[in-house]
């Protein structure tokens, strides 16, 4: 399975990590929107081939897929056009940053017949593979989810403390991964409510939001996210069920009272990122649908379309 990368930043990087831990996977091409940032990582990686244009690796007999680690708003675009010029893509959280493009993503896939995949990786971090199984078991339902999402990012960096080229969002992007997790576990979202605070003068986006959610099961979500915490960064999630209480930070997970609980047996890796790599791999592969395909998290883009109208509208 010969991979290109496009966005060779600090996800990008992360994926590549996890690829190299899969058999029968080569790192081909890497896409940057700087030739010496795209050289580097492919020499890093033993790539043969970088550039600034995702059009020179989609024009390349030896690129079987691409994985878009690309600004959010070009994501839409650039997953239309490896399905088009015949590559399965896996394209990272958020599918668009529209509903109308998240619609004509998913008619180019039915098009096509390409494999597409979105990175919603909190359906195979273990510790939310764990409550899911419980889920599925008939052992444990929701009753509420209670969700942090805080970064301090009052300017324009990423991850690893570099400048970026675009400008994040908490709606399109952060909110995305609950939003599709509490379906994923509590079922199709029925009723959800947005409001949000002051728009940041640089930036031009919400600093603060806060979500409310209700799945057709009766389960509810309250969703917090900020760019202005100056603490613990990342998401963590509580489950509150009938059995239960569980808490997730990212591929880890506790009980309620703080007690470490075992997740090192869930899947083949402790590495949610490279399970997700795994999960692209093998659909395309065996030639199936894979979990978090285009299809699956579609309804995702469907609730967070009506909350941008929401806020549009206060």
């Amino acid at each position: 399975m010969r991979i290109a990368l496009a966005g060779a930043g600090a996800f990008g990087e992360k994926h590549l990590d996890g690829l190299k831990n899969i058999d029968g996977v080569e790192i081909t091409s890497i896409i940057s929107r700087r030739a010496d940032q795209a050289a580097a990582v492919a020499e890093k990686y033993g790539a043969k081939h970088s550039s600034t244009e995702l059009e020179d690796a989609l024009a390349r007999d030896d690129v079987d897929a691409v994985i878009l680690c690309t600004p959010t708003q070009m994501h839409a675009q650039q997953a239309i056009a490896c399905m088009k010029a015949g590559k399965h893509v896996q394209v990272e959280i958020p599918l668009a940053d529209s509903w109308a493009d998240s619609l004509e993503v998913q008619r180019v896939a039915e098009e096509t017949g390409k494999v597409c995949m979105v990175g919603h990786t909190r359906r195979f971090n273990p510790s939310h593979q764990y409550v899911h199984n419980k889920i599925t078991a008939g052992e444990f339902n929701i009753q509420q989810m209670d969700v942090q999402t805080y970064f301090f990012r009052r300017k324009n960096m990423n991850a690893k403390g570099e400048a970026r080229s675009w400008t994040d969002h908490l709606l399109w992007h952060h909110a995305a991964h609950t939003v599709d997790l509490f379906a994923y576990q509590a079922g199709k979202i029925v009723k959800a409510n947005a409001v949000e605070g002051p728009i940041h003068p640089e930036l031009g986006i919400a600093m603060d939001m806060s979500i409310q959610l209700k799945s057709e099961s009766g389960a509810i979500c309250t969703l917090s996210l900020s760019f202005n915490n100056d603490g613990p960064l990342g998401t963590f999630f509580r489950y509150i069920g009938d059995t239960a209480t569980y808490i997730a930070r990212y591929d880890d997970l506790v009980n309620g009272k703080e007690e470490p609980i075992d997740v090192s047996k869930v899947d083949v890796s402790m590495n949610g990122i490279e399970l997700q790599d795994r999960e692209f791999i093998a659909a395309i592969r065996e030639g199936r649908e894979p979990n978090s395909s285009v299809a699956k998290v579609l309804d995702c883009y469907r609730v967070l379309g009506e909350l941008e109208k929401q806020l549009a509208a206060g």
